[in-house]
């Protein structure tokens, strides 16, 4: 299986549409409709925070980064 790239703290929009699997298209909708984080200029060239695109869409999906699976499951050794 290929490795993942380890993806950097800030992004252009060419790699942030890979990290999230869309269209360059399909961003522009999502942050017009407020889904994703607008971007912050560096050296008037806007990149996006991994950090508040990830928090997006955390937000949109409701699951955590560090939701535990077992999360809502009966624990071990109880009678059912």
């Amino acid at each position: 299986m290929k490795r993942l790239p380890d993806w950097p703290r800030l992004m252009k929009k060419a790699t942030l549409a890979a990290y999230l699997d869309m269209s360059s298209v399909d961003i522009e909708r999502e942050m017009i409709a407020g889904r994703l984080p607008m971007p912050i200029d560096i050296g008037g060239v806007p990149h996006w925070s991994r950090t508040a695109v990830d928090a997006s869409i955390e937000n949109i999906t409701g699951e955590s980064a560090l939701d535990d699976w077992r999360k809502g499951q009966p624990l071990y050794g109880d009678a059912a």
